[in-house]
């Protein structure tokens, strides 16, 4: 496995790459890589001979008093977990190297960021959206896979390259989940035992969720309130049912695929989960 440092070389690795016929996967990260993650790399490896992984806590898509400073970091256990998910190369850049001294260009995606985490992290997805184009021009991927824990980043992203007509195949990969059914996240290693506890409330509603909706249960309404009456101990930031593609509001009984989209502060720590529900 490779260990990239700068754009120059991560170019130079693609070329040759592509001199030897190969495709490429490029799977985004911030590191403190888990299971959930590995899952991607190695689904990367289905569609490319060639995976790239890039760690980069990105400080653009934190606001002011969110977990940048104390966000995990475990570089060397990082590379370690993404040789053993085959990857080619992992890619490190520095802050420095992304946002060069001057840089003044945002990418926004106004529609699709607005609710949801954008209601409470107004600037969340414009770094999301910059960081993720950057990267996939520097690398210049095939294919690029996101998890779909995070559903509206992936709508986001998929919208973007929509939008600018970046030649790149975006895949989702499904939720991985711990043994216990909370949906991994590096964030997970802030719960205490109570918490944890609390969180798995997350799971327990969304599944009650898609049984509703196997029963018949059309109204968003009243899916929501029965999501919201399950989860104990935490602060509900939202718990909302929109449409499962352009994420706009269900208007009266849903005719069409929705998801179930939820985010819930235990103490200092925000998780977000969600579920598809299909017709």
């Amino acid at each position: 496995m490779t260990i990239l440092e700068s754009i120059a070389e991560v170019r130079a690795f693609v070329a040759k790459a592509r001199r030897a016929n190969q495709r490429v996967a490029l799977v985004p990260t911030m590191g403190a890589l888990h299971v959930g993650h590995l899952a991607l790399m190695t689904a990367a490896g289905d569609h490319a001979e060639v995976v790239i992984t890039s760690i980069f806590v990105n400080p653009t898509q934190f606001a002011v008093g969110e977990d940048l400073d104390t966000y995990p970091r475990d570089r060397e256990g990082d590379l370690a977990k993404a040789r053993s998910a085959g990857c080619s190369a992992v890619f490190l850049p520095s802050v420095g190297a992304m946002y060069p001294a001057g840089a003044q260009t945002q990418v926004r995606v106004p529609g699709l960021a607005a609710g949801l985490c954008g209601a409470s992290r107004p600037t969340h997805f414009t770094g999301v959206a910059t960081i993720v184009l950057k990267l996939l021009n520097i690398v210049g991927p095939d294919v690029a896979i996101f998890g779909e824990k995070d559903y509206q980043q992936l709508a986001v992203i998929r919208r973007m390259v929509r939008d600018l007509d970046v030649p790149v195949r975006v895949l989702g990969h499904p939720i991985v989940r711990e043994p216990d059914g909370l949906a991994m996240s590096s964030r997970n290693v802030y719960l205490s035992a109570e918490q944890r506890a609390d969180a798995l409330s997350l799971r327990q509603a969304l599944d009650a969720a898609e049984a509703a909706w196997h029963a018949g249960q059309r109204d968003p309404q009243a899916i929501e309130a029965d999501a919201r009456a399950r989860i104990r101990g935490g602060e509900i930031d939202y718990v909302e049912v929109r449409d499962a593609d352009d994420l706009t509001a269900v208007r009266g009984a849903a005719t069409g695929d929705v998801v179930l989209a939820l985010a819930v502060r235990f103490g200092a720590t925000r998780l977000i989960d969600n579920r598809r529900l299909a017709s």
